[in-house]
């Protein structure tokens, strides 16, 4: 059953649910919503953590020493399950998925997910922690998928078409895209203009992926006025994506991604995926922003 657990500091509000430890609301002081709220007829979600895969599994399936593991889920399973509460404060709060019997029949190995989201200074700070708790080597990976108002609440009467994302740092190299539910093998142009991607609803016939992006941080918005900056510390790739006709954009940082065009290999071969021994943990990090000043 679904709960919300709410956290703030006065200068934002944040209410995640524990089905799928998924972000619902992201809340400014005036009561502003910036995030996505859903729509069944373009995305119903609104920022689920993707876990144990990035992707989708080539032929719905993951495969692990000769044997096949449905896993139809793009992204996963975490989205679809209800995870604990493990500690909550006025301004924290950390929610926890264990290995089970429905998690083993599409997945080898016992992986443990917590979550965590704390705000400080009007900043939100989620963490992804995951250990292997079983008896093996095993691999995992995580991703994060929040979508944003796109107009935002800052200036909900300029078009889409005003909008930009201005990166960190200059990337040189092209992107992916996703077709088939699989990353190309082909490279297409990242179109930006020095650290300046214009947006318009038509870049997205599916998720543009930079996958050797440069820049650890993003800013979202309309130029010279407050917008939505994205922190990716430790996360290597990067998904932007929207469905055309819809109001939002996703800013997802991914360690992994969908399997690569031609890929049908063992599960621990594929890319992004991190290899942890018994007792080991991995962890990544995004950090939101909103009504952040356009760095320019």
């Amino acid at each position: 059953m679904s709960e919300l657990h709410h956290i703030g500091d006065g200068r934002i509000a944040v209410s995640v649910s524990n089905t799928g430890a998924e972000l619902m609301s992201l809340r400014d002081a005036a009561g502003r919503e910036w995030l996505w709220q859903g729509d069944p007829a373009s995305w119903p979600r609104r920022a689920p953590i993707l876990f144990p895969v990035v992707g989708r599994c080539a032929g719905d399936a993951l495969r692990h020493r000769g044997r096949a593991y449905p896993m139809t889920q793009g992204h996963g399973y975490a989205p679809n399950r209800d995870f604990a509460l493990l500690a909550k404060t006025a301004t924290s709060c950390t929610l926890r998925l264990d290995p089970d019997e429905a998690t083993r029949a599409c997945f080898p190995f016992d992986m443990r997910l917590d979550v965590s989201f704390s705000v400080e200074g009007g900043v939100l700070t989620q963490t992804a922690e995951v250990t292997n708790v079983g008896g093996e080597t095993g691999v995992a990976s995580v991703g994060f998928h929040p979508g944003f108002q796109w107009p935002q609440p800052s200036a909900p009467d300029r078009p889409q078409t005003d909008y930009i994302v201005r990166f960190e740092r200059a990337e040189p190299a092209p992107i992916r895209r996703i077709e088939g539910g699989r990353v190309t093998a082909a490279t297409f142009s990242n179109e930006l203009e020095g650290r300046v991607l214009k947006l318009r609803p038509e870049l997205f016939p599916d998720a543009m992926v930079f996958d050797r992006v440069e820049s650890r941080s993003i800013w979202f918005g309309v130029p010279g006025v407050p917008g939505v900056r994205a922190d990716f510390p430790d996360c290597p790739y990067l998904g932007l994506w929207m469905r055309p006709g819809a109001r939002y954009l996703c800013i997802e940082p991914w360690q992994g991604f969908h399997c690569p065009e031609g890929f049908a290999g063992d599960i621990m071969d594929k890319p992004g995926m991190i290899r942890l021994e018994p007792g080991e943990s991995f962890r990544r990090t995004m950090v939101m922003v909103i009504g952040s000043p356009d760095p320019g």
